[in-house]
């Protein structure tokens, strides 16, 4: 699998993200819904990957710097067809990585606290991300999950 940063200007990864969006939305109060959409993705401090098997998309996730020492996962996606093959673990390896690389002490998240996003809570517990309270700009919300785990 070949990850790289990614400009977000492709049919591919635009569909999958808007694939990303309107699912969440079916799964999450729209209020209580934190995904990004493209333009949002593109703002300077945050940066984008693509994870590609051969010519096919099959996942993407990105990292957003909080400040010098703190970086959010965002837009954590695998392909519908990709499913179960681990794409996801790959993904967020490379992006602990590169925030390792970065600095930075810590990294968080946010996801939903539905049935439906169970297994992304799972794959993060298992890369030791613990449950915490709501950071950045967060606010409590029945909805979501605030995940963190500290790189050093």
């Amino acid at each position: 699998m070949r990850i790289m940063v990614d400009d977000l200007t492709g049919a591919e990864v635009i569909e999958l993200l808007a694939t990303h969006v309107a699912e969440m939305l079916e799964n999450s109060p729209e209020e209580s819904m934190h995904a990004l959409d493209v333009a949002a993705l593109r703002k300077p401090a945050i940066t984008f990957w693509s994870a590609w098997e051969g010519d096919a998309l099959a996942g993407c996730g990105a990292l957003a710097e909080l400040d010098p020492k703190h970086g959010e996962i965002k837009s954590m996606r695998t392909a519908a067809a990709y499913r179960g093959r681990g794409v996801a673990s790959q993904v967020l390896r490379h992006i602990l990585a590169e925030a390792a690389g970065r600095g930075y002490d810590r990294v968080s998240l946010e996801t939903g606290s539905s049935e439906f996003y169970l297994p992304a809570v799972r794959l993060y517990e298992r890369y030791g991300f613990e449950r915490c309270g709501p950071f950045a700009e967060y606010t409590e919300d029945p909805h979501s999950v605030f995940m963190t785990r500290a790189l050093r």
